[in-house]
Protein backbone atom coordinates (compact mmCIF):
# COMPACT_ATOMS: atom_id res chain seq x y z
CA UNK A 1 0.00 0.00 0.00
CA UNK A 2 0.80 3.89 -0.97
CA UNK A 3 0.71 6.37 1.92
CA UNK A 4 -1.31 9.51 0.70
CA UNK A 5 1.87 11.15 1.17
CA UNK A 6 3.57 9.09 -0.99
CA UNK A 7 1.38 8.95 -3.65
CA UNK A 8 0.82 13.07 -3.80
CA UNK A 9 4.81 12.71 -4.22
CA UNK A 10 4.70 10.47 -6.44
CA UNK A 11 2.04 12.42 -8.83
CA UNK A 12 4.00 16.07 -8.47
CA UNK A 13 7.03 14.46 -9.91
CA UNK A 14 5.62 14.60 -13.65
CA UNK A 15 6.85 18.15 -15.45
CA UNK A 16 4.20 20.77 -14.90
CA UNK A 17 1.75 19.11 -12.28
CA UNK A 18 -0.09 21.31 -9.85
CA UNK A 19 -2.39 20.14 -7.08
CA UNK A 20 -5.45 21.86 -6.19
CA UNK A 21 -8.73 21.02 -4.00
CA UNK A 22 -11.51 20.08 -5.84
CA UNK A 23 -14.72 19.02 -3.96
CA UNK A 24 -13.23 17.84 -0.34
CA UNK A 25 -10.55 15.70 -2.16
CA UNK A 26 -7.36 17.02 -3.89
CA UNK A 27 -6.62 17.18 -7.71
CA UNK A 28 -4.05 16.79 -10.11
CA UNK A 29 -3.65 18.85 -13.15
CA UNK A 30 -1.52 19.02 -16.13
CA UNK A 31 -2.22 22.37 -17.80
CA UNK A 32 -5.02 22.71 -16.51
CA UNK A 33 -6.43 19.12 -17.09
CA UNK A 34 -7.26 16.70 -14.20
CA UNK A 35 -5.69 13.58 -14.61
CA UNK A 36 -6.20 12.24 -10.96
CA UNK A 37 -8.32 13.03 -8.04
CA UNK A 38 -7.79 11.61 -4.68
CA UNK A 39 -9.43 11.26 -1.57
CA UNK A 40 -7.64 10.70 1.00
CA UNK A 41 -9.60 9.94 4.14
CA UNK A 42 -11.21 6.97 1.81
CA UNK A 43 -7.79 6.50 0.78
CA UNK A 44 -9.41 6.14 -3.52
CA UNK A 45 -8.00 7.72 -6.11
CA UNK A 46 -10.08 8.36 -9.50
CA UNK A 47 -7.59 8.32 -12.69
CA UNK A 48 -8.38 9.44 -16.09
CA UNK A 49 -7.46 6.26 -18.72
CA UNK A 50 -8.01 5.58 -22.31
CA UNK A 51 -10.29 2.77 -22.04
CA UNK A 52 -7.89 0.37 -23.51
CA UNK A 53 -6.00 1.07 -20.02
CA UNK A 54 -8.59 1.23 -17.75
CA UNK A 55 -9.85 -2.62 -19.10
CA UNK A 56 -5.99 -3.63 -18.50
CA UNK A 57 -5.90 -2.46 -14.79
CA UNK A 58 -9.44 -3.32 -14.00
CA UNK A 59 -8.30 -6.89 -15.34
CA UNK A 60 -5.87 -7.01 -12.30
CA UNK A 61 -7.98 -6.88 -9.96
CA UNK A 62 -12.02 -5.88 -10.15
CA UNK A 63 -12.60 -5.27 -6.67
CA UNK A 64 -9.93 -2.60 -6.70
CA UNK A 65 -9.88 -1.23 -9.52
CA UNK A 66 -13.05 -0.39 -11.49
CA UNK A 67 -14.41 2.14 -13.23
CA UNK A 68 -16.77 5.20 -12.09
CA UNK A 69 -19.88 5.51 -12.03
CA UNK A 70 -21.87 6.21 -15.05
CA UNK A 71 -20.63 8.12 -17.74
CA UNK A 72 -17.34 9.39 -15.73
CA UNK A 73 -16.32 5.46 -16.49
CA UNK A 74 -17.32 5.18 -20.12
CA UNK A 75 -14.82 8.41 -20.30
CA UNK A 76 -11.57 6.61 -18.89
CA UNK A 77 -12.49 8.00 -15.48
CA UNK A 78 -11.13 4.52 -13.38
CA UNK A 79 -10.85 4.19 -9.42
CA UNK A 80 -8.18 2.70 -7.60
CA UNK A 81 -8.53 1.91 -3.68
CA UNK A 82 -5.08 2.76 -3.08
CA UNK A 83 -4.98 0.13 -0.21
CA UNK A 84 -4.78 -2.98 -2.56
CA UNK A 85 -2.86 -1.52 -5.42
CA UNK A 86 1.11 -2.30 -5.55
CA UNK A 87 3.10 0.81 -5.47
CA UNK A 88 4.61 -0.34 -9.28
CA UNK A 89 1.06 -0.93 -10.52
CA UNK A 90 0.15 2.62 -9.49
CA UNK A 91 3.32 4.11 -10.61
CA UNK A 92 1.80 3.03 -14.15
CA UNK A 93 -1.51 4.11 -13.73
CA UNK A 94 -0.25 7.55 -13.10
CA UNK A 95 2.21 8.09 -15.90
CA UNK A 96 -0.46 6.24 -18.51
CA UNK A 97 -3.15 9.26 -16.53
CA UNK A 98 -0.53 12.06 -16.94
CA UNK A 99 -0.14 11.15 -20.62
CA UNK A 100 -3.91 11.02 -21.24
CA UNK A 101 -4.19 14.62 -20.24
CA UNK A 102 -0.60 16.07 -20.84
CA UNK A 103 0.09 17.94 -23.83
CA UNK A 104 2.37 16.04 -26.57
CA UNK A 105 5.43 17.25 -26.08
CA UNK A 106 5.07 16.01 -22.19
CA UNK A 107 3.97 12.94 -23.39
CA UNK A 108 6.75 11.87 -25.32
CA UNK A 109 9.10 11.92 -21.95
CA UNK A 110 6.95 9.93 -20.01
CA UNK A 111 5.55 7.28 -22.83
CA UNK A 112 6.68 3.88 -22.66
CA UNK A 113 4.68 0.68 -22.38
CA UNK A 114 3.42 -0.41 -19.04
CA UNK A 115 0.76 -1.98 -17.52
CA UNK A 116 2.47 -5.68 -16.45
CA UNK A 117 -0.15 -8.54 -15.74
Amino acid sequence: MISPDSFKELALSFENVVETPNANKNSFKVEDKIFITIDNSNLKAVFRLSPKDQNKFSDLDPSAIYPAQAGWGKQGWTIFELSFIEEDVLNDAIRLSYCTVAPEDLVKKYKKKAVKK
